[in-house]
């Protein structure tokens, strides 16, 4: 079996420069949750446009308002069709039908799906592996008409939430099938202090990226932390 670090292996290529993305619009469905209001909010602080959707704008503009400049609200259709980029935040009982409703307005936009599919019981969290593979795989699905990727699986809502923190030292896994869109999720990513986006592998990698959200949540929980992931020599 050929080990993975052959001693031929060549060195680690530089990082290579990343696209601008300083002037896309950002929409979060789903941006009244935890998850999708810190990412709004740490967006927005990098000096990005966001609207956060819901499925009512009134509920979606109490939420912008309180996260402060650079964020507005709107309805769900509303958020995907007036945004560049969109990133799925929604809980996962609402995936599919969320995306399903959303399928024109979506249409020729960059999908960044960080939903992550899991389960609760007495033992505490696990995965779920939706029939097409993945939350991710699942969008594409839906979406034959978008540029789906995935990420931000792996980021404490908490730790997003908090103003007080400045930095948030984690790498972001990013997963597509098309190069151009995981270079604009990487280069989004890298917006955020702290933060560098690394490819992870095509969208049917994504079940593996996803599932691991229940071991974290894991180590949270023994640890009293709010853990995230690096990954080395590169």
């Amino acid at each position: 079996m050929t080990h993975p670090d052959s001693v031929n292996a060549p060195a680690a290529a530089a990082t290579p420069a990343q696209p601008e993305v300083s002037e896309l619009v950002v929409g979060v469905l789903g941006g009244t949750g935890d998850q999708g209001r810190g990412l709004a909010y740490r967006l927005a602080a990098a000096g990005q446009q966001v609207i956060i959707g819901s499925r009512t704008a009134d509920r979606a503009e109490a939420a912008a308002a309180e996260l402060g400049p650079g964020v507005r609200g709107a309805d769900n259709a509303t958020c995907a069709r007036e945004s560049d980029i969109v990133i799925i935040a929604v809980p996962w009982d609402g995936h599919a039908a969320t995306l399903t409703a959303l399928r024109a307005e979506l249409a020729g936009k960059i999908v960044v799906d960080c939903v992550n599919p899991l389960g609760f019981d007495k033992q505490g969290a696990y995965a779920l592996k939706p029939e097409e593979g993945s939350a991710a795989q699942q969008a594409a699905a839906l979406l034959p008409d978008s540029r789906v990727t995935a990420a931000f699986h792996h980021l404490s809502a908490v730790l997003l939430q908090d103003r007080t923190i400045e930095r948030i030292d984690t790498d972001v896994m990013v997963l597509g099938d098309e190069r151009a869109a995981t270079d604009l999720v990487q280069a989004l990513a890298e917006r955020i202090p702290g933060m560098r986006g690394v490819f992870a592998g095509r969208l049917r990698n994504a079940h593996q990226v996803e599932s691991l959200v229940a071991n974290l949540i894991s180590v949270n929980r023994r640890y009293k932390a709010h853990a995230g992931l690096r990954v080395t020599d590169i």
